[in-house]
């Protein structure tokens, strides 16, 4: 066979052939160990982006492997027109584990979100009738890029491309109860909101604003969603964030950790809600195959141990007391919870991340001037020391 005379690399291929709608680094991970991922050229990047919130276990770990592989030469794949066991068994220790009855499995975060809003609508017809489709979202929020999950994301430069988008939907200031007691009303069907913005800037809701909300939405007979997509599976030191909060909500979307790096969409919801749809009125081909859930059955079976969530708690915590000592005009401030943490900076994050990159840390924005770590759940106190290290060094050499 003649070979070609050239051979594009990985970052060449992309660029010719995959729509460039991520801008990237040109370097190309070939593969990742506990906290640190490898390039091609065998740089290690010790990983406190964790795939956008995705490897809670780290990278190759070994029980997730082991279940993903004996799955894969089992069954990998019947769709949702037949019953399987890893499915039936995930939805059980979903159930069992939060304030759910029933689960809706899909791909991804934002599939659990749209999955909420038709939940959340049937349900309103089915009680209340024609009328009741008012969804309330939060400014600064970020749901998804699927076009029901983009009309509650109040992102202009997201939006703009692509209206007209879904109707129907109000947006209330974050965390400011009164504003948004008045815009939740009787046409008001669903009321969605994180727990911990992630995206846009790791604000944390406080619990007062929480608990409100959840009283207005019983006035009004709206559901209360929350989109757990990055804090949900132990980010923030218990299982689910609502556990904060001293309330349940009616509906919850899940993803992002829950696969252990496989894709999967949980939507929870109540007995009341699930009362609202029958077959045939949502569907998914891939949503909870075997394998995905057979790994998601390794991550919960690890992070929902009361010591697991303790040690996020306690690295979390030292990650943010670290981070207090470091000596910057920079930092000009840091929120969050548990793994999920933001540092808001004097400056561009951009500038700060691509210093992480030549020394060999991965770290993610939360917005143009906002650090965000989610580091997997299994850091150490020796990974926090050694990130802390190469941090002040990107904050120095960026103000330099």
């Amino acid at each position: 066979m003649i070979k070609p005379a050239f051979q594009p690399d990985a970052v060449s291929k992309e660029a010719d052939f995959v729509l460039g709608t991520y801008p990237r680094p040109p370097f190309v991970l070939a593969r990742g160990e506990g906290m640190y991922v490898y390039d091609t050229d065998g740089k290690a990047y010790l990983d406190f982006g964790a795939g956008i919130a995705v490897n809670a276990l780290g990278h190759a770990n070994q029980e997730i492997v082991e279940a993903v592989s004996k799955q894969a030469a089992r069954l990998s794949h019947v769709s949702n027109l037949y019953h399987s066991a890893p499915q039936a068994d995930l939805a059980e220790k979903l159930c069992q584990l939060s304030f759910a009855d029933k689960v809706f499995f899909s791909n991804s975060g934002a599939e659990a979100v749209e999955a909420a809003i038709k939940f959340s609508r049937a349900y309103a017809r089915h009680k209340y009738g024609e009328g009741k489709t008012k969804i309330v979202a939060f400014e600064n929020g970020f749901h998804g890029r699927t076009f029901g999950a983009l009309s509650i994301t109040n992102r202009e430069k997201y939006q703009q491309p692509f209206r007209p988008l879904l109707p129907g939907v109000t947006f209330a200031p974050f965390n400011t109860t009164a504003d948004a007691l008045d815009i939740i009303d009787q046409e008001t069907c669903a009321v969605v909101v994180e727990l911990v913005q992630g995206e846009g800037g790791v604000h944390v809701a406080s619990k007062e604003f929480i608990q409100q909300l959840r009283q207005r939405c019983d006035q009004t007979g709206a559901l209360l969603v929350f989109d757990e997509i990055q804090t949900g599976v132990g980010r923030t030191g218990k299982l689910w964030a609502y556990q904060h909060y001293g309330i349940q909500p009616d509906i919850l979307a899940a993803a992002k950790a829950l696969g252990g790096g496989l894709p999967i969409g949980a939507t929870l919801l109540t007995g009341a809600v699930a009362q609202a749809l029958g077959p045939g009125d949502h569907g998914s081909t891939f949503g909870g195959g075997p394998v995905v859930c057979r790994a998601a059955q390794v991550v919960l079976d690890h992070v929902s141990r009361p010591e697991f969530l303790e040690h996020v708690v306690k690295m979390g915590a030292y990650i943010v007391e670290r981070l207090g000592k470091i000596k910057s005009p920079k930092i000009k401030q840091m929120r969050g919870r548990g793994l999920i943490i933001g540092v808001e900076i004097d400056g561009e994050a951009k500038a700060v991340i691509e210093q992480g990159y030549a020394r060999g840390v991965l770290m993610l924005s939360a917005g143009p001037n906002v650090i965000r770590l989610l580091p997997p759940l299994i850091v150490s106190k020796k990974d926090i020391d050694h990130f802390i290290s190469v941090f002040e060094k990107c904050l120095a050499k960026d103000q330099a």
